[in-house]
């Protein structure tokens, strides 16, 4: 037997094992998601927002047509776009995805007993972003604006969550048209947790931070960030626009833990640094990074 035949099995143990930990998430989340849907959306009669929504909006009309066969049908178009937009293996745990929602409605029932309506509409909005951000942490959707959102963050950086509520909106606003003022309200209440709770299980409670300092201590300061903190910095070469001076620069990118650590530092160091600190939207790299995995 070659060497070659000898570590096959080896070699298809990691796309088997990321394949299974995708499947439990995206099952993870449509469970989460639909017990939300069930036990709080149907039985107080909230919208939705995104294809969730349509399909609430059609049933709460004609309570003979399910939810889970409404939200299936009116999948099928954006999965043929997605096809064209998003990666195959995005498209392939996508559909599963979707499917696994799909039955996720249709058999979880999951009672809670919650009268106010106010506390449902947050329930449901923390079940939901929730859910819903266990399953953009995997490599697929269960279809609707998910996929919308995953296109607009990898073209244009714009966050899922924020895309989510965007298309929530303009769902709340021609279900106006069905439902109360007051069904509504309590609606983008829950739409607006979702959308918070999203944005902070997709791209994680630290927030990474990217410093710029000036200082003539700057050996001494770059010399104790890698060595005390164990972050890599980049040295730049500056100039002053009045002076003329030239100085150097460093860049670097730290979590919000780590941010007090390097203030302290650059003080003991010299007080009389220039420091600016500015968040980040996303950051790509080895052990900083807190990009999504799509």
């Amino acid at each position: 037997m070659t060497n070659e035949g000898k570590h096959a099995p080896a070699a298809l143990w990691p796309p088997i094992r990321q394949a299974a930990g995708t499947l439990i998430l995206l099952a993870a989340g449509s469970a989460v998601c639909a017990a939300a849907v069930t036990a709080i959306l149907i039985p107080r009669q909230f919208v939705s927002g995104g294809f969730t929504g349509l399909a609430l909006v059609v049933h709460y009309l004609w309570p003979v047509l399910p939810v889970s066969c409404l939200y299936f049908l009116f999948n099928v178009p954006l999965f043929a776009a997605s096809w064209f937009f998003v990666g195959r293996r995005f498209f392939v745990y996508s559909a599963v995805g979707m499917a696994v929602f799909t039955g996720a409605l249709a058999w979880v029932q999951i009672p809670i007993p919650l009268t106010d309506p106010l506390l449902s509409a947050l329930l449901a909005g923390i079940l939901m972003g929730l859910g819903v951000g266990i399953i953009l942490r995997s490599m697929g959707s269960t279809g609707g604006t998910d996929i919308l959102s995953v296109i607009l963050f990898q073209r244009w950086s714009v966050r899922p969550g924020t895309t989510i509520l965007a298309s929530n909106v303009l769902i709340l606003l021609l279900s106006l048209v069905f439902f109360s003022l007051e069904i509504v309200l309590y609606t983008l209440i829950y739409l607006y947790v979702s959308s918070q709770i999203i944005d902070v299980v997709v791209m994680g409670l630290s927030r990474r931070k990217a410093v710029f300092i000036i200082s003539d201590a700057w050996e001494v300061i770059s010399g104790r960030v890698l060595k005390e903190i164990d972050r890599g910095l980049t040295i730049l070469h500056g100039e002053g626009g009045y002076s003329g001076h030239r100085q150097r620069v460093l860049y670097t990118v730290v979590t919000f833990r780590e941010l007090g650590f390097l203030k302290r530092i650059i003080r003991e160091a010299d007080p009389a640094a220039f420091v600016v600190v500015t968040d980040t939207r996303e950051v790509m790299g080895h052990r900083i990074g807190n990009q999504p995995p799509w």
